[in-house]
């Protein structure tokens, strides 16, 4: 990540940056607003760490076995956890640190915690977490570097594939599925299977669908990245989607509604998710994370079999980077003892059961070579760890500016209009490229860069 690239997660982040502005002396867009509540923690002390996390009950389990296994090895330091809904994650962090509240360590998802970083909210891990950062892939470095400096444990890494129905795909006469990376679908052969189940769907149901909906428009931004297109140029300065490879990704994204291969509604700001449809048995394939493999194991059963495959691939193959980081607010009470805590949650020990028992994907390159205990889904889980392979440092770069909540904004509005409104694609791309460009400039004016 670069210092133009620390980003913020999909939401209302305009006033966050300026909240965090105030709260670190930086001049930034506008007064706060809505943000005043407190965390519900109080910062900690010298042998106290406040630490305030949100997750699945069986990732906060997690988090809180970890902090007792911590606490058994540093005898007298007391772990003092916090569990809060990820909606509310972001805004207690936020009105914490502008009121000297917040907690001493915290997670975040990595476009999120781009802004604490570029607003010097967040302590500096360089020195402490040098031996994880040299067992990490650029790309995951990427999403917690500024400038050469690291200010976070990339903790964890999801990513998306495509689960599917062997049933609804024999019926349909789609004999083999990929199971090599090289074997990947290209484009076109998968609107081939597309059409197939298109007319073979289950009943009342879709070939497919996406999950670009609940804030997850930038899902968008794999099939602009498999057609070798970028959202910014290499400096990250000015949008660059209207170009050959947008409009090849838009032009096919559009497709799927024009096709009647996914359900209109499931487009980006729909409000029906991807993945209920799927359970429900209303689609034959669906693009979901592996975060989701719990669930699809508890409500799906034995009602019918599933298995998944590599997201389709163009020019290159490629992902989207999903996960978190645990981070450490800069005023932490005892900051000697946060990084240790940080350092302890990322050793290969630790990040291993985190992960196996959540089924999500460990960023250090010497775990993701081993096969992993994972709870469930341990035989689909070798699909999603080719897949975050695919991820590369400027796909990273991109989607952690520190205007990327407005991006993920417009991309939802914009692929919409273009999806269900009849906009054509030249015009949205013309659209997004202003409205990014116009971000961009606004924060840099208010950053005073």
């Amino acid at each position: 990540m670069r210092s133009q690239s620390r980003g913020s997660s999909p939401g209302p982040s305009l006033g966050r940056r300026a909240l965090l502005g105030a709260a670190a002396g930086v001049p930034l867009l506008a007064a706060c607003d809505g943000l005043t509540r407190r965390v519900s923690t109080t910062r900690g002390s010298r042998d106290r760490l406040t630490v305030q996390v949100y997750g699945t009950a069986v990732e906060t389990d997690s988090y809180d076995a970890l902090a007792r296994r911590f606490e058994s090895e540093r005898r007298g330091v007391t772990i003092d956890l916090t569990v809060v809904p990820f909606a509310e994650a972001s805004t207690g962090v936020d009105a914490g640190l502008a009121a000297g509240t917040a907690p001493d360590v915290f997670r975040v998802d990595y476009p999120t915690m781009g802004v604490y970083a570029a607003t010097d909210q967040l302590l500096d891990l360089t020195d402490p977490l040098d031996e994880l950062v040299n067992d990490v892939a650029p790309a995951f470095r990427e999403a917690v570097d500024l400038d050469g400096r690291v200010y976070g444990v990339p903790q964890h890494v999801d990513t998306t594939a495509l689960v599917y129905r062997p049933d609804v795909l024999r019926d349909a006469g789609v004999s083999s599925v990929p199971d090599r990376p090289q074997d990947a679908w290209s484009w076109e052969e998968f609107g081939e299977v597309a059409d197939r189940l298109t007319d073979r769907a289950p009943d009342g149901g879709a070939a497919f669908a996406v999950n670009w909906q609940a804030l997850g428009a930038f899902r968008w931004l794999t099939w602009l990245f498999a057609a070798g297109g970028h959202v910014y140029d290499e400096e990250l300065a000015a949008a660059t989607l209207d170009s050959e490879p947008g409009r090849r990704a838009l032009d096919f994204t559009r497709s799927f509604f024009e096709r009647g291969w996914v359900p209109a509604s499931t487009s980006p700001k729909a409000a029906t998710f991807a993945d209920s449809l799927f359970t429900s048995g209303q689609l034959g394939m669906v693009f979901a994370g592996n975060f989701l493999l719990p669930a699809f194991a508890e409500t799906i059963a034995d009602r019918f079999e599933y298995a998944v495959t590599f997201q389709p691939r163009d020019r290159r193959r490629a992902s989207e980077i999903g996960g978190n980081a645990l981070v450490a607010s800069r005023e932490a009470a005892n900051p000697e003892l946060a990084a240790d805590f940080l350092d302890f949650m990322g050793r290969p020990r630790q990040m291993a059961d985190f992960c196996a028992a959540s089924v999500l994907l460990p960023t250090r390159t010497s775990l993701l070579e081993r096969d992993l205990d994972f709870a469930v889904a341990a035989d689909l889980m070798g699909v999603y760890a080719d897949q975050v392979t695919t991820i590369e440092p400027r796909d990273v770069a991109d989607v952690t500016t520190p205007t990327f909540a407005e991006v993920n904004d417009a991309l939802a509005d914009e692929l919409d209009l273009c999806f269900l409104g009849g906009r054509g694609t030249p015009e949205t791309l013309r659209a997004l490229a202003d409205q990014i460009d116009e971000s961009a400039a606004l924060n840099a004016a208010g950053s005073g860069s």
